[in-house]
């Protein structure tokens, strides 16, 4: 059995396994309102994007496809279990229709750099189906070259032929949803994949040259114990991705229905969750794995790693990215868009979907604009989450403060990480330190008003 040496103090680990938001915006959410819907979105739209020209800022894409074949205990997407796959094809037609709301308003050829599948799962959908989607979406916008182009993918939904499929669409990253290979572990959260099917999919990935394979792995599920997520750990750094996202798996069951199916005598305690993730930081490191941040962790030479090292990452509602700051446009059902100073996010029920685009409307739920207050947190959380470092003097003359001034009780409240090592503030700026990179999550809370105002943390993961 492996002993407990973890790379950052375990006192530390289990002092910070705390609730908090995980900053993919600020404001989170948990803040949007109703009041920002469909006109508000078809407006900001209009005004971001008249007299731009043909060639702005090159846009991000969100596609959400919801339908899963089976249910996945654990999750907490929006998703519609099915087993009519005819479903997708009407889903398919709808997506249409909202891609056409939007090339009215911001016109057709629009640069595109990053391109996101999730879901759900998008390998629902047959080899066709994602065809025909690609091609709405090519003709639509244009894929600039080098354009990252990722899809979620359901290992148990595909084979080395739709592997291959996928390449010849035009996909160039795939991520594979691993959680554990543990059998007892898969079948307690109702998600049976064998380790050799992963690994032969990984292969075919890596036959067809895709640029990156991600895998996600999640610790603290029923039936996991410190000593089975070290066999987790073993067979994926043999298996050897390219990145890696591990999550600790929130158990919230009065928000997930799903979640309720889970037998909470057979979750681990928070102890051992703790002694997990200690052992997963170490057994990453060890294999070579660079930790970018936020559950994060890629190879050397993963471009995420080295725009860690550059300090050009930025992050976005899919999570870290190289790709700069830009807006996002979201498709479908939940799905969470960001344009210029606002969010906006989709009807959460396909009948809610449906029938608004069938009115002829964005199918916005809610959202909101931005304060100038929410842009100027907006820019110190995310330099603490992507850069590590906060300048004073940069932040000033962006947005026209006195940062010391400004933020005096934030600072003031920093002192104790600062005495934990987590982060060192002088007269320049704020930097977190390699150790404080572990706990960036709980450094950006001090920055976000609308927390430090209601504290409410039980609706947000575990910060580790």
């Amino acid at each position: 059995m492996r002993t407990t040496t973890s790379p950052v103090p375990f006192e530390l680990l289990q002092k910070f396994d705390i609730a908090g938001p995980r900053y993919t915006s600020y404001p989170t959410a948990d803040r949007f309102v109703e009041a920002f819907g469909a006109d508000e979105y078809q407006a900001t739209l209009a005004q971001r994007f008249v007299g731009l020209g043909a060639r702005p800022q090159p846009l991000s894409l969100y596609v959400h496809i919801p339908f899963c074949a089976s249910l996945c205990y654990y999750c907490a997407c929006n998703k519609v279990i099915t087993k009519h796959h005819s479903r997708s094809a009407e889903y398919l037609r709808y997506l249409a229709r909202e891609l056409e709301l939007h090339i009215r308003e911001i016109g057709t050829g629009r640069d595109v750099s990053q391109l996101h599948l999730g879901g759900g799962s998008p390998t629902f959908m047959n080899d066709a189906e994602l065809g025909e989607l690609m091609g709405l979406l090519r003709h639509s916008f244009h894929l600039v070259p080098g354009a990252e182009i990722s899809i979620e993918v359901d290992p148990r939904t595909v084979d080395a032929s739709r592997i291959d499929a996928l390449a010849t669409m035009g996909f160039n990253r795939l991520s594979f949803g691993v959680q554990d290979f543990d059998p007892a572990v898969q079948q307690a959260v109702h998600r049976v994949q064998p380790a050799e099917q992963v690994f032969a999919l990984v292969q075919a990935a890596r036959d067809r040259s895709f640029g990156s394979i991600n895998v996600d792995l999640i610790y603290g599920l029923p039936q996991q114990t410190p000593s089975s997520f070290d066999r987790t750990l073993a067979l994926v750094a043999e298996l050897r991705p390219d990145r890696i996202a591990l999550y600790g798996y929130a158990h919230l069951p009065q928000r997930f229905k799903p979640q309720r199916r889970i037998d909470e005598a057979q979750l681990p305690k928070a102890g051992a969750k703790v002694v997990m993730l200690a052992r997963s930081l170490e057994a990453l490191l060890d294999a070579g794995y660079v930790y970018v941040g936020m559950d994060h962790f890629a190879l050397p030479n993963d471009p995420l790693a080295v725009a860690k090292r550059q300090g050009r990452l930025h992050r976005n509602f899919q999570g870290y990215s190289t790709q700069p700051d830009c807006d996002l446009i979201a498709l479908g059902v939940s799905s969470i868009g960001r344009v210029g100073a606002t969010y906006s996010q989709n009807v959460k029920t396909l009948d809610a979907y449906y029938d608004l685009l069938d009115q002829g409307r964005f199918p916005v739920e809610r959202g909101l604009a931005l304060t100038r207050d929410d842009v100027l947190r907006r820019a110190v959380i995310m330099a603490l989450m992507c850069q590590g470092v906060v300048q004073f003097e940069s932040i000033a003359l962006a947005h026209l403060v006195d940062f010391p001034r400004y933020f005096a009780a934030e600072l003031k409240s920093l002192a104790p990480l600062a005495a934990q090592g987590l982060v060192v503030v002088d007269a320049d700026g704020i930097e977190v330190t390699p150790t404080g990179w572990f706990f960036v999550r709980a450094v950006a809370m001090v920055f976000d008003r609308h927390l430090q105002a209601s504290r409410h943390l039980n609706q947000f993961s575990r910060i580790l």
